[in-house]
């Protein structure tokens, strides 16, 4: 694993989940790296909801599938009860999972595989502590496109972005960093932060990967699809 530059404080992470041998795995590996720093485990959503009370961690691994309080609903109250909430990242056997969407839709930042391997969970956890990129975002778009409840009339926010900031949106489902999105607008750094912080007002979206799912149940990216192929077709 390359070593990431810079000084900057190491990632604190509470892990939750009722496996013992699962969140020592998980341990392990994250303690290995400078930059991350495990702070805490919980052994359930509502021991998870304590625990992130008290350490205030940056991210939470949170397994999806757990007894009593399950990830979805310990997602919802970490959210709700915390006014700088840490980034959620579930943590689950099955990518094509109803549970998984729901737990995105309740605010988690991603979700993660068990038997990703260890390279693949580090750079999860610091991508979705960067907060500039959609992790694994052809996957969230699968997920969107088989469990999402689309609405039966497009919402406000819709008619309300501007053309650079549906482009923005567009180029966020496809997982680009604001640094990409610069490059391929051809607008400076500065610009894309302001159109993302815009589309993420917009569509009250508290993360890209809420912005993301609420543009496919709006509608909006089936739109996005439907007028490229018109265009192509002139």
């Amino acid at each position: 694993m390359t070593e990431p530059t810079g000084t900057a404080a190491p990632i604190r992470i509470v892990l939750a989940d009722d496996e013992r041998m699962v969140r020592t795995a998980l341990r392990v590996i994250l303690s290995a790296e400078p930059d991350l720093e495990v702070v805490g485990e919980a052994a359930s959503g509502a021991e998870a909801v304590s625990v992130v009370r008290e350490l205030t961690p940056d991210v939470v691994l949170m397994d999806v599938r757990m007894p009593e309080v399950d990830g979805i609903r310990a997602t919802e109250q970490i959210l709700r009860t915390h006014a700088d909430p840490p980034r959620i990242v579930v943590v689950t056997t099955f990518e094509n999972d109803s549970y998984v969407y729901e737990a995105l839709r309740a605010g988690a930042s991603g979700f993660l595989l068990k038997r990703a391997d260890a390279d693949s969970l580090v750079q999860a956890v610091r991508l979705v502590a960067r907060s500039d990129s959609l992790l694994f975002p052809a996957a969230v778009r699968a997920l969107a496109a088989e469990h999402g409840r689309a609405k039966p009339a497009a919402p406000a926010w819709v008619a309300r972005l501007t053309g650079r900031e549906s482009e923005v949106l567009r180029l966020m489902a496809a997982g680009l960093t604001n640094a990409e999105i610069a490059g391929r607008m051809g607008v400076g750094p500065a610009t894309v932060k302001t159109h993302v912080a815009s589309v993420l007002a917009k569509t009250g979206a508290r993360d890209r990967t809420q912005a993301v799912i609420a543009a496919y149940e709006a509608g909006f990216m089936n739109a996005d699809r439907a007028g490229s192929r018109s265009m192509r077709n002139l």
